[in-house]
């Protein structure tokens, strides 16, 4: 094929594809279905690039499809350059984070039920076990028809307390999340200490017909507190896997890999450990608040949280930037 009949045959693909490629660079999101047909147009002009470059060299055609190669390549081959959007995280990159991690969630979650189980067995059939768990005043208090639950509103401030709460359960999380660092078993005790902790102090209050005061305290704030706990003990358990399991790519990629997707569940569930903070520190105390009210702000608040996390679930976000897609 000569020169001239090769520009004239070729010469449209190129035009196409660089327009294209330019309107694709200006976008702020492509279709799947836009970056395929990109990449397979992409391939054609490296093949004519690769032909012209053996067979016309310095040609103008030549140097057009090395241009052509190297935007094509930019677009394509880009990361992410977008600024950081609380709505596109939450709504598409927390809950594609959330759904790799979904079999260890489903673990995490089956150990703490187990536990809990557990728990109330041991509380109810073991009377020595609220003196060892709750301390001797706690008990008294429980002899007297009180709950621990009540100095919350009289030995500190609300937002003293809101704000010793919310570090706390960030502190759970955290260790949650690290824990992932030794194969996995620190986010299994997580689970399995706070599933063993909340049955036995129901089971402890069930004890001294005190269980349902102990709902209402916790109701507001306790779906949601424990559903973030479980969700950063799945996190870490995925980097426990990773470091476990062999795998066609060395662990030193896999496991920064793993402990990237985890960070991001964890950053997405630390938020609401602060709102989870002020209700517990101002409203789970309050008496004045009927049972049904603290618990519809809890179903609310589960709610609010799991809303995001289905809506990307079901849409199928994508939780890597298009450029990793495309390498897969």
């Amino acid at each position: 094929m000569d020169y001239a009949r090769f520009v004239a045959l070729r010469r449209p693909l190129w035009d196409a594809f660089e327009a294209d490629a330019a309107a694709a660079r200006r976008a702020r999101d492509l279709s799947y279905a836009q970056i395929e047909d990109l990449a397979l147009r992409y391939r054609q002009v490296l093949h004519d690039h690769a032909w012209a470059r053996a067979r016309f060299p310095g040609t103008g055609a030549a140097q057009r499809l090395l241009r052509l190669a190297v935007l094509g390549g930019t677009v394509l081959q880009r990361e992410e350059q977008e600024s950081f959007s609380l709505v596109r995280f939450f709504f598409h990159r927390f809950p594609a984070a959330v759904s790799v991690h979904l079999p260890w969630i489903g673990v995490a979650l089956g150990l703490f039920l187990v536990t809990g189980l557990l728990g109330i067995a041991v509380a109810v059939y073991e009377p020595g076990v609220a003196v060892a768990m709750l301390g001797s005043e706690r008990v008294a208090d429980l002899h007297q028809g009180r709950l621990w639950t009540d100095s919350l509103t009289t030995t500190m401030p609300p937002s003293v307390s809101s704000s010793f709460i919310a570090t706390n359960n960030m502190s759970v999380a955290l260790t949650a999340w690290a824990g992932g660092a030794l194969v996995g078993l620190g986010s299994l005790w997580v689970a399995m200490f706070n599933g063993f902790m909340l049955g036995a102090v129901f089971g402890i209050t069930a004890r001294y017909s005190m269980a349902a005061e102990l709902a209402t305290f916790v109701v507001a704030h306790g779906p949601l507190e424990l559903t973030l706990i479980i969700v950063c003990a799945g996190a870490g358990l995925g980097i426990g896997v990773a470091i476990l399991r062999a795998d066609e790519l060395p662990r030193s990629v896999t496991v920064p890999r793993a402990a990237q997707e985890a960070l991001v569940v964890l950053l997405g569930c630390l938020p609401w450990f602060v709102l989870l903070g002020i209700v517990e520190g101002f409203l789970s105390p309050d008496p004045d608040i009927p049972f049904a009210w603290k618990a519809l702000l809890g179903v609310a608040l589960e709610i609010c949280f799991l809303s995001p996390l289905a809506l990307g679930l079901i849409t199928r976000a994508p939780g890597v930037p298009r450029s990793q897609e495309l390498r897969r």
